[in-house]
């Protein structure tokens, strides 16, 4: 499962970032066929994942593991973008994606990150 993350979910996110997130905060405009392209592919990334936790509560078993980890950061940067609408749009892949967002020690990355920043 590490292998999917970081070549088949990993790859798009990170164009669906750099477009949505990256060049609008350095003024510039998203390439909307990038975009496209990128929606595509992870959307049938989460279409696995939507299957694949139909058998369990997270991606690699009942428990949360370095494969749930590992989605965090991409994760944390699509929900604040257009691209959320793939995620939301799954019911399990949602409900995963609210899960492990919300657990505590992320919680205190993400804390420590705006201290660092500021």
């Amino acid at each position: 499962m590490i292998d999917v993350e970081d070549h088949h979910f990993e790859p798009p996110a990170l164009k669906l970032i750099s477009e949505l997130l990256v060049k609008p905060k350095k003024s510039f405009t998203p390439d909307e066929g990038i975009v496209t392209e990128a929606e595509a592919e992870l959307a049938k990334v989460l279409d696995v994942y939507e299957a694949r936790l139909e058998k369990s509560k997270y991606l690699a078993s009942e428990k949360y593991t370095i494969v749930d980890l590992l989605h965090l950061p991409n994760l944390q940067s699509l929900m604040g973008t257009p691209a959320k609408k793939l995620i939301e749009s799954r019911p399990r892949v949602s409900s995963w994606c609210s899960d492990i967002l919300a657990r505590p020690t992320w919680a205190k990355v993400l804390d420590m990150q705006k201290k660092a920043q500021a």
